[in-house]
């Protein structure tokens, strides 16, 4: 039975509500490898349990690399037949516009998958399949807006410059948001005419299938997208280092990215890597305060923290430091901590090793000398895997909570006494994915967004982008750039034809 906390009472409740929704919830999940549903070649199966709980409530077919064979010779006779490349472009946005479509009429079966195998919550899953659909028409639109140009070599040639697709596309999604990474890289492989092949996440794999189910549904060729789901040892190692594979899109831990891009190199692949972040807010003297905690407490509690891209540290004046602390605690009081199904603010963390991490973390802080100000653990007396909302204060930027991806509902305040000093703060990690900016002042704006070291740089509200604006990294998180017209960029190389068309000339050789 689920228990649900609440930061400001304390109070349990005993719900049945997560019961009987698992009831409507399919219990065994094939593989989608050349247009049909399979089992594993082994015939093994992989428990997916619900995080609310940590009850058993489905089975996925396990694929390992027999099932890893079969489903990139799907994709390379799918791409070698050149059925997807031959197709006009403005075809294949119509075929993505179907598939968004099947996505936007399976929202509610897909809300309750991501609410149950992943731990949102029901609106949080709808808008997740929302998103995917919304994937699929915008890239779907720019399929037939990728161009080549024309170079001017004078009368006596013709020269142009076509984006040319690199193949089969091997993508590794992570549990986080698996549904919606999993679209914003099939769309984009799809709309430049690769194949695919995707790992979906072992401890939340139900959504993806969506996409293999909406893909079925509206036509797609056979084999130009196939989904399974494996453990990362094997399957998704055996995947990236496969040999018929000729390009790779990873989002996950820099530790499995650094593993991918070492198999990668011996056979020089071109990668995009999205590797995770520690990104930090910097909150100017001028700035709204209670916008800027709203904005904080959204960027680093949404999905309990589990986001790449969270604001996983404020860094604050020290005039303004127990005034933000304040605030920031009321409302931490506020929110609520339980199962997705019911709605609550704080959901659980993905595992059982997840939440152990991440209180082994808060516990280290604490030894260091941090100070909670709020939260700091484990929520107590909860059947699933639930962590307190954390504020830590009393930091220093070398300590390790500052400075590595906790992955959890976990706010890191520091701070500082003039603006050098919090940039430096700001760029002192190894990471640099995304970074914010609190503040009046347009000029103030401009030249810390010009300084801050990260892909996309958040003014006033974080997680003010979207499907349309480019995302990425730098430093340790990654390169390459998903979402955005930019993101097309990464799923063709160009190719250079040069055509004599006059009589005479026997060449320019130099290159």
């Amino acid at each position: 039975m689920v228990r649900a906390w609440t930061a400001q009472t304390g109070k349990a409740n005993h719900p049945d509500k997560e019961e009987t929704m698992a009831q409507e919830l399919k219990k065994y999940w094939q593989n989608y490898i050349d247009g049909q549903w399979v089992d594993g070649v082994d015939g093994e199966r992989i428990a997916i349990e619900n995080p609310a709980t940590a009850e058993h409530i489905a089975d996925v077919a396990r694929a390992t690399q027999a099932d890893v064979d079969l489903a990139v010779a799907a994709a390379r006779r799918c791409y070698n037949s050149r059925e997807l490349y031959n197709m006009r472009p403005t075809n294949r946005g119509i075929l993505m516009f179907e598939i968004a479509r099947h996505l936007t009429e399976m929202a509610d079966e897909i809300a309750l998958a991501e609410c149950l195998d992943n731990g949102k919550t029901l609106t949080g899953g709808r808008n997740e399949a929302l998103a995917a659909a919304r994937y699929f028409t915008y890239y779907g639109g720019l399929a037939d807006k990728l161009e080549g140009r024309m170079i001017p070599l004078g009368a006596d040639y013709v020269d142009y410059t076509i984006p040319s697709p690199f193949g089969v596309s091997a993508q590794i999604v992570p549990w986080n948001f698996p549904l919606q990474i999993a679209a914003r890289s099939v769309a984009c492989a799809l709309a430049t005419a690769n194949t695919v092949v995707l790992k979906s996440p072992e401890l939340s794999p139900l959504s993806t299938y969506f996409i293999a189910e909406a893909c079925h549904r509206a036509g797609v060729p056979k084999g130009a997208v196939n989904i399974l789901c494996g453990f990362g040892h094997d399957c998704g190692a055996y995947l990236s280092a496969h040999p018929d594979v000729d390009h790779i899109v990873f989002t996950g831990s820099l530790k499995t990215g650094q593993s991918i891009l070492r198999a990668a190199a011996e056979r020089v692949l071109p990668c995009v890597m999205e590797l995770g972040g520690k990104s930090a807010g910097i909150l100017f003297k001028d700035a709204d305060v209670d916008q800027a905690i709203n904005s904080s407490a959204a960027g680093i509690f949404s999905n309990a923290g589990q986001v790449c891209s969270a604001q996983s540290r404020l860094i604050v004046p020290t005039s303004l430091h127990d005034q933000v602390i304040e605030k920031l605690v009321a409302k931490v009081a506020s929110l609520s901590i339980g199962p997705g199904i019911e709605e609550h603010n704080i959901t659980p963390v993905i595992s059982g090793p997840q939440a152990d991490k991440i209180d082994g973390m808060c516990l280290a802080a604490l030894q260091a000398g941090a100070e909670a100000a709020t939260g700091g653990g484990r929520a107590e007396g909860m059947a699933g895997h639930f962590i307190k909302p954390t504020v830590f204060t009393n930091l220093t930027p070398d300590m390790t909570i500052a400075r590595e991806e906790v992955f959890g509902p976990v706010l890191s305040i520091l701070t500082y006494d003039d603006p050098e000093e919090a940039l430096t703060i700001a760029n002192g990690t190894d990471y640099g994915l995304c970074a914010g900016v609190y503040t009046r002042d347009l000029a103030t704006a401009h030249w810390a967004a010009d300084r801050l070291v990260a892909g996309q740089v958040f003014v006033n509200e974080w997680f003010a982008g979207g499907i349309e604006t480019p995302f990425g990294g730098t430093k340790r998180s990654g390169y390459g750039r998903e979402k955005g017209q930019e993101a097309l960029l990464n799923y063709v190389q160009t190719k250079n034809v040069g055509i004599r068309i006059t009589d005479g000339g026997g060449g320019r050789p130099g290159g």
